[in-house]
């Protein structure tokens, strides 16, 4: 069922570094966003695969893991991902991208989910040190990069406690994530005339 795939699609920033990606999955999670919705269905974005070791390498130090773990700087060289995914807006063909980032950004990781993959989509980016080092063009602006690999971490989901939304790990490394609940976040037309009155 979709809701067992959405839980099993955490946020993972932890992987086995000795567990390939390869090109053809990368482009199978590729081809999902390719299908997606799009605004005006221009299809603006573009999708970079880095899956060679030196590249994930390079790519791996542009990148900043995990804001609320202050003392933590990412994954270790064993833990890192072995693909990524650059997310691309082609300025010539559109210049809103949100909403299809969203979207394919999404699909993307319930699809890398589905088979077992795990990902985390990071917008902490020194972009102005990626664009050089593989060669990106100014007319695509870079928007999000998404780590893909076998996830190693356990991720669990809890209520928020104290109103505190941030995510934490014990000292077994297990990474919770509070989340609001159903009646925080759901607002019915009725009860909110009922308020506003």
């Amino acid at each position: 069922m979709l809701i067992d795939i959405v839980l099993k699609s955490r946020s993972k920033r932890r992987f086995d570094g000795n567990t390939a990606v390869s090109v053809e999955m990368m482009e199978h999670l590729v081809e999902l966003a390719r299908i997606c919705p799009s605004s005006r269905n221009q299809q603006a974005l573009k999708f970079m695969i880095v899956n060679k070791p030196d590249q994930c390498e390079k790519l791996f130090s542009c990148l900043a893991w995990a804001g609320y773990l202050k003392d933590w700087d990412g994954p270790i060289a064993e833990e890192r991902p072995t693909a990524y995914l650059i997310i691309l807006g082609d300025t010539r063909v559109g210049s809103k991208f949100d909403i299809d980032l969203g979207i394919c950004a999404q699909t993307i990781l319930l699809g890398a989910a589905e088979k077992d993959l795990g990902g985390c989509m990071i917008s902490s980016i020194n972009r102005d040190e990626l664009r050089p080092l593989f060669s990106i063009p100014d007319y695509l602006e870079i928007l999000l990069v998404l780590a893909i690999g076998k996830p190693v971490e356990k991720v669990v989901i809890e209520p928020v406690k104290y109103g505190d939304i941030r995510y934490w790990r014990d000292q077994n490394q297990v990474h919770h994530v509070p989340k609001r609940s159903l009646s925080d976040i759901l607002i019915m037309p009725d009860l909110l005339k009922s308020i506003i009155l």
